[in-house]
């Protein structure tokens, strides 16, 4: 069984900068890819960025060039660093993990004011 825990959210302003963080524990292998989603109030949810084990990253369109997905194998954590944030951004962001189930953190709030 696989836990993940996600730290990193808040309140900012358009235009800042947050990093999110999602530490892993339990059934982890190294091999096995991870990412986060988002699910906006009233929106559908959207699979934002994945990155496997040997660092190949996907990005939805819609934060592609502002969001970075990194992972550090020995620590079985997860980040999300996220810069010019948008108002459009806010969200409750859940960190995933592919391995024999597919595992969901319990989410960490971001909201952007504008």
């Amino acid at each position: 069984q696989v836990q993940l825990v996600e730290s990193g959210g808040g309140l900012v302003q358009a235009g800042a900068s947050l990093r999110l963080s999602c530490a892993a524990s339990g059934s982890i292998r190294s091999n096995n890819a991870m990412g986060w989603h988002r699910q906006a109030p009233g929106k559908q949810r959207e699979l934002v960025a994945t990155i496997t084990s040997g660092g190949s990253t996907n990005y939805a369109s819609s934060v592609k060039g502002r969001f970075t997905i990194s992972r550090d194998n020995a620590k079985n954590t997860v980040y999300l660093q996220m810069n010019s944030l948008k108002p459009e951004d806010t969200a409750v962001y859940y960190c995933v993990h592919w391995g024999t189930l597919e595992t969901w953190g319990q989410g960490t709030q971001v909201t952007v004011s504008s």
